[in-house]
């Protein structure tokens, strides 16, 4: 609102100055009275207005114009009381440029005084008889040149000004709702965005979740048969491992990233896990590079992959399978694929789209959206899934 009035007294000072208006000084501080009185109406009128913000957009618009109305009539009036003593000034300014005697009389009619001459003989052929130059004045005359004002002349004056001020106090109301609905739409968004968030955090919490239970059916499924075939040794080692993992997997947010190098030690522990059930079948490969340490992926990600590379590749053979685990960056991707070189998928299995691949899939969907690449089948000599989402990395390392 301070740019509006300020712009306005700009406005009317320059369009003074251009008119070459005479009291250049009285007019400016009344103007800057008229425009300190402009602004703290308005401000009155805001503080009305936002009794109004919560309302629908028609109850704005009546209240803009009801409201708007008595505020308007304000300003002109202080208008009207600031300027008014401004006539009689330039009236006297005339008179002395032009030599007039001015003066009101008792009723408020502005008169003008007027020399009477002489008029000397008529003359024939002359019209209104003849004039003497060198006739004398012999008195003067009063003549009224502005009539009193009236009640009708005061409103007239005082509603000329105040529908100006009225249509400008309009133009800042519609400002003012716009300014504010765009708030309120950029709100509602922030508010959206939270909920959005929300609801994506509670689904991948969810999706996590999914995975632990599942990992720890497998394993104590594991734990049972070493018990029951008397290998004590084995067991314990199992135990201890599956200690280290829990504490290492559970120490983080279920649905936060963590660094490419601590999903692969969580893998590591979980295939060292397996080793004891299968130490003579299990090979492991990892490959990270150094540069990719540091990437950012969802926690336990590759969890139901490499558990599907046990179940379907090393449990059904007795010969010696490798597990690889890999990782590169292409085009700024990221790129992981987990495979193995066992017999694929046994005709008539689930492929793992229960728990396993579904699992992994919704979760790289709720964390990045349409944006990630995954592909899991048979490829000759065993059975590769892969991974694409975008590469990010973590700024320093916490530990």
């Amino acid at each position: 609102m301070l740019v509006l009035w300020a712009t306005y007294f700009a406005l009317t000072t320059l369009r003074s100055m251009v008119m070459e208006f005479d009291l250049q000084f009285e007019l400016a501080w009344r103007r800057l009275a008229v425009t300190a009185m402009g602004v703290t109406m308005t401000i009155v009128l805001w503080l009305l207005l936002r009794l109004f913000d919560a309302k629908s957009l028609w109850i704005k618009i009546s209240a803009s114009c009801l409201l708007a109305l008595p505020v308007a009539l304000a300003i002109g009036q202080v208008n009207y009381l600031v300027f008014k003593d401004m006539e009689a000034a330039y009236q006297q300014a005339y008179a002395e440029k032009y030599n007039l005697n001015l003066r009101r009389d008792e009723a408020g009619n502005l008169l003008v005084d007027v020399p009477v001459r002489r008029v000397g003989p008529a003359v024939p052929g002359v019209p209104g008889g003849a004039v003497d130059d060198d006739d004398d004045v012999v008195g003067s005359e009063s003549v009224i040149i502005a009539g009193a004002e009236t009640y009708a002349d005061f409103w007239r004056k005082l509603l000329d000004v105040a529908l100006g001020r009225y249509f400008l106090l309009l133009a800042w109301a519609s400002t003012y709702f716009a300014l504010l609905a765009g708030v309120q739409a950029r709100a509602s968004q922030r508010r959206e965005e939270q909920f959005r968030s929300a609801a994506k955090a509670a689904e991948l919490r969810s999706l996590r979740y999914q995975v632990n239970p599942h990992f720890l059916f497998n394993t104590l499924n594991s734990l049972s048969a070493l018990v029951m075939t008397g290998k004590a040794d084995r067991t314990e080692k199992m135990i201890q491992t599956m200690s280290r993992f829990y504490r290492h997997s559970l120490a983080n947010e279920p649905t936060a990233d963590v660094a490419l190098k601590d999903e692969f030690d969580l893998q590591k522990l979980y295939l060292d896990i397996e080793a004891v059930r299968f130490p003579k079948r299990l090979v492991c490969v990892f490959d990270l590079p150094e540069d990719l340490e540091e990437a950012r992926v969802p926690g336990m990600i590759l969890q139901p992959l490499v558990e599907n590379s046990v179940k379907y590749a090393i449990s059904p053979v007795a010969r010696t399978v490798t597990v690889t685990l890999a990782a590169r960056e292409e085009f700024d991707r990221l790129v992981l694929t987990v495979s193995d070189d066992g017999p694929g998928v046994p005709q008539g299995a689930s492929h793992g789209f229960g728990i396993g691949l579904a699992n992994v899939r919704d979760r790289l969907e709720a964390r990045f959206g349409p944006d990630i690449g995954f592909t899991s089948a048979p490829v000759p000599g065993g059975y590769r899934t892969e991974i694409r989402i975008p590469l990010t990395r973590f700024a320093t390392r916490h530990d």
